[in-house]
């Protein structure tokens, strides 16, 4: 994989989701349904919106996961309580998950009102605002991108120009470069 760079496997910002930090839930769910509809149909697609200030910089991101969480606003006060990232991987067990789901009083009405949630719900209280660890060069070898996918557990990481590192140019997503690893592993199969 030394021979491929990231930009040639990212997708370009022009084809991703973007939004203001100032938009709602539902112009942000919007954007995404334009985004995957325009994108090719023979390629996976886009599960996150990348998020920019009023002066076009990137400042964050938002995933479907974000997106479903933010419709319950008692995550924000289990979150503030416990360590992010999966039960299952910190050994918390399927009878905890019942438990925090009873005690936060979780998805009781998370669902009622859903219009004025999407309405008045702003990307800027919901995004993500990623790692430094979650940025990578257009001109990294994918190879090294890999290593920074794996061992962060990231789904994706964010392009930035060779010429200017706070230039988001594409997303380059773990879908794509397990792509091209089983089109690699049929090439070989074939041989």
């Amino acid at each position: 994989m030394r021979s491929y760079q990231v930009k040639d496997l990212m997708v370009p910002l022009s084809e991703y989701a973007t939004v203001p930090q100032s938009a709602t839930l539902l112009y942000a769910v919007d954007s995404l349904r334009k985004a995957q509809a325009a994108f090719g149909q023979d390629r996976y697609r886009h599960r996150a919106i990348l998020v920019f200030n009023g002066d076009n910089h990137f400042v964050g991101k938002l995933s479907q996961h974000d997106l479903i969480a933010a419709l319950e606003p008692n995550y924000k006060e289990m979150k503030s309580s416990m360590n992010h990232g999966s039960m299952h991987r910190l050994g918390l067990s399927d009878g905890f998950a019942k438990s925090t789901l009873e005690q936060y009083h979780l998805w009781e009405k998370a669902l009622e009102n859903l219009c004025e949630k999407a309405i008045h719900l702003k990307v800027k209280d919901i995004m993500y605002t990623p790692g430094m660890g979650e940025f990578v060069n257009a001109s990294t070898t994918l190879d090294e991108a890999i290593h920074r996918l794996i061992v962060g557990r990231h789904h994706s990481l964010l392009v930035t120009s060779d010429h200017d590192a706070q230039e988001i140019v594409g997303v380059l997503r773990i879908v794509d470069v397990f792509e091209l690893v089983c089109d690699a592993m049929h090439e070989c199969a074939v041989a």
